[in-house]
């Protein structure tokens, strides 16, 4: 288990998940563009692992896209409303399970063509990390496909420095640069980097295939305030955007995409 992990289920104790990604139009950026990227890869035949599965949001959504779906997550409220959802549902390819990101040892090396680590990285230490690294890459096929998301540190850091005037601050800097999480619950989510992603990924044995910003923190209050018929005509700079390598670094959460 990990070392926040008790402040961790705190926070995603009473359905904290559930309808997150109708919070507002900002926040569903997230969610918008890991259904877009992760469904380019799954088939109808498709054996598929969530860890950090939340309440079930991907795996209700790709339910009907593929052959089996299991959701993994440490929170036991969030595995009881997914349950709730597949049994209302009736869907019959889909489990969730209480389990931890970095010790999937009940599950059968090679076992999955797509292998989703959604949430994990959000809260893990480096050390910690580099577990969940070896255990995706454990339970994968052979050419399977591993996508981890993450928080970027700069663009979420940066993106507070836009939006609320406290920011930046001596006590700030010091916690989102050497301790690598914010002041606001510290140590619940830690951030990282493109780059150190990328690394990890690499060390472990990873073929690097995309690496995705999906939404960006200096943004939200501007698209929030959008008409939709500005909103239509901006999505198509973010999805320029959420394209380019060169503005990965300046997302808050982005979504790392390999290859076994």
């Amino acid at each position: 288990m990990s070392s926040n992990q008790d402040i961790v289920r705190k926070f995603y104790q009473d359905g904290k998940e559930e309808n997150r990604y109708q919070a507002s139009r900002s926040v569903g950026m997230e969610f918008h563009y890991v259904k877009k990227f992760m469904g380019e890869y799954i088939k109808p035949d498709s054996d598929i692992i969530e860890l950090g599965c939340g309440a079930g949001y991907y795996g209700m959504h790709f339910a009907d896209q593929c052959a089996n779906y299991i959701g993994v997550d440490m929170s036991p409220d969030n595995i009881e409303r997914f349950r709730s959802h597949i049994e209302k549902a009736g869907v019959k390819n889909v489990t969730a399970l209480k389990g931890d990101a970095m010790d999937l040892s009940d599950i059968k090396k090679g076992s999955f063509d797509v292998v989703m680590c959604l949430g994990p990285m959000y809260h893990l230490q480096h050390r910690e990390r580099l577990k969940v690294f070896k255990e995706c890459y454990r339970v994968a096929k052979k050419g399977g496909i591993i996508s981890f998301a993450y928080i970027n540190r700069l663009g979420v850091y940066a993106g507070a420095c836009v939006l609320e005037s406290k920011y930046p601050n001596a006590e700030a800097n010091k916690l989102v640069f050497e301790q690598n999480t914010g002041d606001i619950d510290p140590g619940l989510f830690i951030f990282t980097s493109p780059e150190e992603m990328e690394s990890d990924a690499k060390k472990a044995g990873y073929q690097i295939i995309k690496n995705h910003g999906l939404d960006f923190m200096f943004e939200s209050s501007a698209i929030d305030a959008m008409s939709e018929e500005q909103f239509k005509h901006y999505m198509e700079i973010s999805d320029r955007m959420s394209e380019s390598a060169s503005c990965v670094g300046l997302s808050n959460h982005a979504l790392l995409i390999c290859k076994k």
